[in-house]
């Protein structure tokens, strides 16, 4: 190997905050998401695992219990990482949760549940479901359409099945309402399902409302955490709902939200293959999220690319960072989660861990190459703030892939620039290449979902569709032109203008002859738009220049920018290229000395 190319493979992967225009170390304290909060979780809640420490939430007659201790640990781990008390604590009940933990236990005296634990240790202040924001989809909303059309509901008297004024004196407070006919079952069930589908419901109209796609499976836990601040949370309910010691009110309101949202009966996780009910899902998470407290939008959306651990994820309304687009590195938390339930199915074998992880972002995105060393980008800034058995796996699983990424782009930039190539065609091969990259994942991704073969070309992807200032001109993701060609069987689609048109117009007119095709543009140019989360295309090119004498680091940057029409989404990727050239000057300057 030629040492340049050597120089140029060992900067441009010395930094991970060189090999991306992210801002990942304004991430490390929680500005703009707290990724890397869910990451120093997983990798707390995975030491205790291994520990032996017990993960269940139960009703012993003490003043703290073994739980008590891990959630604190979260807690601080999350806090370190930028969270505040609300956020830590959704973020740390939510992934135990996952990591096996029960949400409920006891009732009375002794009664505990996961998300008032998480609250109250971390500090929180209580806040009603109505002032919890959802996930931002560009735009947002809060739990108040659920709680609005509940309590409407409740008024018109078409919630419930009784009339609470006939309850007698001496039956209202008591177990002779509450574990007894009238309230397991009659009462209990009617509001907790009846209530949860009006809750769900609503959020799913409020949605549409705000100009967003409805989000299923957020509607669904809204709808769910809604009614359970009304419905007696822990009620056993008659058997006719099943087993007498298993289901509760909590479930059923899920089923109701279930129901309202068309959501599948079951999901399944990432990687290891595990089927979960999803109305008890939705119920659980609908009790952590009535008692947690009032998180941001940015735990909030954080949460949803948790829940992109399911297999399920896209088709229901979560997991913006777990594929198919491999997204901004702010959206990458979904490998955290797929590490942590991995050890703790293998019993902490890193080495399974690792390979799950590489085979998920194999699987689940357009270009897997870019999804794994996103992945392992994030690891390595998240063992900044907290190491441990998660981000080793992670690394473990993707570390050869990144090597290769980077090396594979040296060669070819050494090929090319001492056959006299310039500078900026290296980089524009390269970003090329990633284009194609793209529209073959997006129609293999296509294939697998729909079982349809699609033929997704983008004849011009350009800056400043409508927008004459500097930014929009130079970086694609801020005002994109893009043309491109559908084809199906022996009929082609072409869409000029595809973003600042075509979408527009058809969205406005509810054209129905157009809006079922723009989704197999809109993903993979999702991708392209994304695409400085990774900017090896500009870095390792002008690192080889550099380190081959051709330009001085500045110049080099300067070139490798300028030749760039993918990597360079967003700003940013000059500065980092000029430092990673530096270095790769030093480097093969020391190299044999």
């Amino acid at each position: 190997m030629k040492k340049e190319v050597l120089a140029a493979m060992t900067a441009s992967v010395a930094d991970v905050d060189l090999m991306t225009c992210d801002r990942l170390e304004a991430l490390a304290k929680g500005h703009g998401m707290l990724t890397l909060a869910v990451f120093s979780i997983a990798n707390v809640i995975a030491d205790e695992f291994l520990r032996g420490t017990q993960l269940n939430v139960t009703s012993q007659n003490m003043p703290e219990i073994p739980l008590d201790d891990v959630l604190a640990k979260c807690i601080a781990a999350a806090r370190a990482a930028g969270a505040d008390a609300a956020n830590a604590a959704l973020l740390s009940a939510t992934l135990l949760y996952l990591a096996g933990s029960n949400v409920q236990a006891g009732v009375a005296a002794g009664n505990r549940k996961l998300g008032a634990m998480a609250r109250m240790i971390a500090g929180a202040d209580r806040c009603g479901v109505a002032a919890v924001p959802t996930p931002k989809l560009n735009n947002k909303i809060s739990g108040f359409p659920a709680v609005l059309a509940i309590y409407r509901a409740m008024e018109d008297k078409k919630l419930c099945p009784i009339d609470g004024q006939f309850v007698p004196n001496g039956v209202a407070r008591g177990p002779i309402y509450g574990h007894s006919a009238l309230g397991e079952d009659i009462v209990y069930p009617a509001l907790a399902r009846e209530g949860a589908r009006i809750g769900a419901e609503a959020m799913m109209n409020a949605f549409a409302g705000a100009g967003m796609q409805p989000n299923r499976i957020i509607s669904a836990i809204f709808g769910a955490a809604a009614i359970l601040e009304i419905v007696h949370p822990d009620a056993r309910v008659s058997p006719e709902y099943g087993n007498y010691t298993k289901i509760n009110s909590t479930q059923l309101a899920g089923q109701g939200a279930v129901t309202a949202t068309s959501l599948p009966e079951t999901l399944h996780i990432k990687g290891i293959d595990r089927e979960v009910d999803t109305a008890k899902v939705v119920g659980d998470f609908g009790l952590i999220l009535k008692d947690i407290g009032g998180p941001t939008v940015m735990a909030m959306i954080t949460f949803d690319d948790i829940l992109g651990c399911f297999k399920e994820g896209g088709g229901i309304g979560c997991g913006g960072g777990s594929g198919p687009v491999a997204s901004v590195l702010s959206r990458v938390t979904t490998d955290a989660v797929i590490s942590l339930l991995a050890l703790i199915q293998h019993n902490g074998d890193e080495e399974k861990a690792a390979t799950i992880v590489h085979d998920v972002r194999r699987e689940y995105f357009m270009d897997a190459e870019i999804g794994e060393v996103s992945g392992n980008v994030v690891a390595r800034k998240a063992e900044q703030l907290r190491r441990g058995p998660v981000t080793r796996a992670i690394i473990r699983g993707t570390e050869g892939v990144k090597i290769e990424a980077v090396r594979r782009r040296a060669e070819k930039a050494y090929g090319m620039l001492s056959e006299g190539t310039d500078l900026g065609s290296v980089v524009r091969a390269l970003d090329e290449e990633r284009q194609k990259t793209v529209e073959k994942g997006a129609m293999t991704y296509f294939q697998k979902q729909m079982g349809q073969e699609v033929g997704i070309k983008f004849t011009k992807i350009a800056c400043g569709a409508r927008r004459p200032d500097d930014l929009a001109k130079r970086h694609l993701s801020f005002d994109v032109d893009a043309d491109v060609e559908i084809t199906m069987g022996d009929e082609t689609i072409r869409f000029e203008g595809l973003a600042h048109k075509v979408i527009p117009k058809a969205v406005q007119e509810q054209d129905g002859m157009v809006l079922p095709f723009i989704t197999f543009a809109a993903v993979p140019l999702n991708e392209l738009l994304m695409g400085s989360n990774i900017i090896l295309n500009i870095t390792v090119p002008a690192a080889v220049a550099a380190a081959m004498g051709k330009h001085a680091p500045r110049e080099a940057a300067q070139l490798a920018e300028a030749g760039g029409f993918i990597s360079t989404a967003i700003s940013g990727a000059r500065e980092r290229a000029e430092k990673v050239a530096m270095l790769a000057v030093r480097i093969v300057k020391q190299v044999g000395e």
